[in-house]
């Protein structure tokens, strides 16, 4: 017979264990709905009292806007190339001297402005403030660009600056010519006016920054270490103002970022002797090598969503999304595994979620006829900042699992560490701030460079390293990136200058106002 009493404990025990799990996860999403209302973490310095509010404005005339466009341009038709680290257009790059030069007299000869070459193509500019005790900070930008060729299918040709309906077009418009004649052309139209800053600041132009920037961005660094500079803040490029990209998003955000990911490239080999194709082994070196190129593309590092810069990032972005995605991005410590599902279906945002694997080369055979004797392949990693170099190469060694197949690492390093973006960090919310004189209504968050620039070379001269310009991108505009119909408006090319003569403003006070941001933790 049944034990009564037995039967009664058992659903006593059901009951106390499903009362448990339904008061779980009442609290949880209770506590997660107090996080989605009350979390606004973009409030707050804009409406700070700020030491210095009376700035001078860049107001343009016709003919001022159209030899700010007509610089831009010219810029654009010099073919400052890199196509690797021993094969740079040093022509262009002289010829680019001399542009700059002619287009931007003032900054050339203004006694507040001490300009040098650097490792014969690259420039340094030291712009001398009237208060040496307040610390400098730095802006950078690189001169030179990616190959372009007229067989790619551009609609104007890549070199020709020229402009069609509101867009100027060419390599370098977007990365990074514009960013090296807007921060010029403001300091030219700032000097004109008769300002002196009170917070001196240098300007860094690398010329090889699209190979790694070994002789530009470094001896740069080489000289300012010499000389016991120690920077404030540095900007340079990487990330910045993203409209219809972020599904989901109610308007557009100017993302500052942070960090960016590490890289590696990698050689993978395969080596046996060669044989006629008449006689085929069971297995070849290109058969071998293919096989572990497919177990790394079909296996690719884990999730990591969460873990890195991008949590702060969706974070500060969540109030500005329509429900139910501001519920969910307000509370990454309950939904990130879900969220990183969802993003790693998109090539995009997958570059958010984990490191990433790319095969670029892939090398062999010499004859129709004869069995390959070598083998070669080329990945492009670029690791996540939850990850290092070490524990990737652990990981590709594993998912390769062939001791017959040779790994070797052309170079690599790991992912940079992460800059302060809270309320007392001067870099981040003087960027911001500047952001919001422009765009008063504009979410600015922290976010991650997924790419890599000249700023990591400047890691020992600051802790605080942002990579962000004052463009918008739409829907399609990352892939222009080294691509083809590289372009900017003439509105982007217009608000670059804007900023940056904003930002010189900006910089001058002592310290940061006491912030009213409200940031609600729990």
């Amino acid at each position: 017979m049944t034990d009564p009493g037995k039967k009664f404990r058992i659903v006593k025990f059901l009951k106390i264990i499903i009362s448990c799990a339904v008061l779980t996860i009442a609290s949880l999403l209770t506590v997660a709905t107090i996080r989605t209302l009350s979390m606004d973490v973009n409030a707050g310095l804009q409406l700070a009292n700020w030491e210095k509010t009376t700035n001078l404005s860049l107001v343009l005339d016709r003919h001022d806007r159209e030899q700010l466009f007509a610089n831009l341009k010219d810029a654009i038709r010099i073919r400052t190339v890199s196509y690797s680290q021993t094969n740079l257009n040093t022509s262009a790059l002289l010829l680019f001297d001399s542009f700059i030069r002619k287009a931007f007299p003032t900054v050339f000869s203004s006694s507040k402005v001490k300009h040098e070459l650097v490792a014969n193509y690259s420039h340094l500019f030291w712009v001398q403030g009237s208060r040496p005790e307040l610390q400098p900070y730095m802006l950078l930008a690189h001169t030179d660009v990616v190959p372009a060729s007229e067989d790619d299918a551009w609609d104007v040709p890549p070199f020709s600056g020229e402009e069609k309906d509101g867009f100027i077009y060419g390599r370098g418009t977007m990365d990074d010519k514009g960013s090296v004649m807007g921060i010029l052309q403001a300091l030219e139209h700032i000097l004109i006016k008769g300002y002196t800053p009170r917070r001196g600041f240098y300007i860094g132009l690398g010329h090889d920054e699209e190979v790694n920037g070994l002789n530009g961005a470094v001896n740069i660094v080489r000289l300012l270490k010499e000389r016991g500079v120690k920077l404030l803040f540095v900007l340079d490029e990487g990330s910045a103002i993203f409209d219809g990209i972020l599904k989901g998003l109610d308007g557009p955000a100017a993302l500052i970022a942070t960090t960016e990911k590490g890289a590696t490239v990698l050689k993978l080999s395969v080596s046996m002797p060669p044989s006629h194709a008449s006689m085929p082994p069971r297995e070849t070196t290109i058969g071998i090598l293919a096989a572990a190129v497919k177990r790394l593309e079909e296996n690719p590092m884990k999730r990591l969503f969460g873990l890195g810069p991008e949590g702060g990032m969706f974070e500060h972005l969540a109030h500005k999304f329509r429900f139910p995605l501001n519920f969910v991005m307000s509370n990454l410590w309950l939904f990130a595994p879900l969220i990183s599902r969802i993003m790693e279906r998109n090539e995009t945002t997958n570059a958010f979620v984990r490191t990433t694997t790319a095969v670029t080369m892939f090398n062999a055979g010499v004859k129709v006829n004869v069995i390959a004797s070598y083998a070669e392949a080329f990945v492009n990693m670029r690791i996540h900042s939850a990850q290092t170099l070490k524990e990737v190469l652990e990981c590709v060694e594993s998912t390769v699992g062939d001791p017959r197949v040779k790994i070797e690492v052309v170079y690599g390093f790991d992912p940079l560490p992460i800059s302060p973006y809270d309320d007392t960090s001067f870099g981040f919310q003087i960027i911001k701030k500047t952001v919001l004189d422009m765009f008063p209504s504009m979410i600015v968050a922290p976010g991650m460079c997924i790419a890599n620039t000249d700023s990591r070379h400047f890691k020992d001269l600051s802790g605080s390293i942002y990579r962000f310009t004052p463009s918008i991108y739409k829907p399609g505009d990352a892939q222009r990136f080294h691509g083809i119909n590289e372009r900017t408006s003439r509105e982007n090319y217009e608000g670059m200058v804007q900023f940056f003569f904003r930002l010189f403003q900006n910089c001058d006070i002592k310290k940061l106002p006491e912030s009213h941001t409200s940031v609600h933790e729990l």
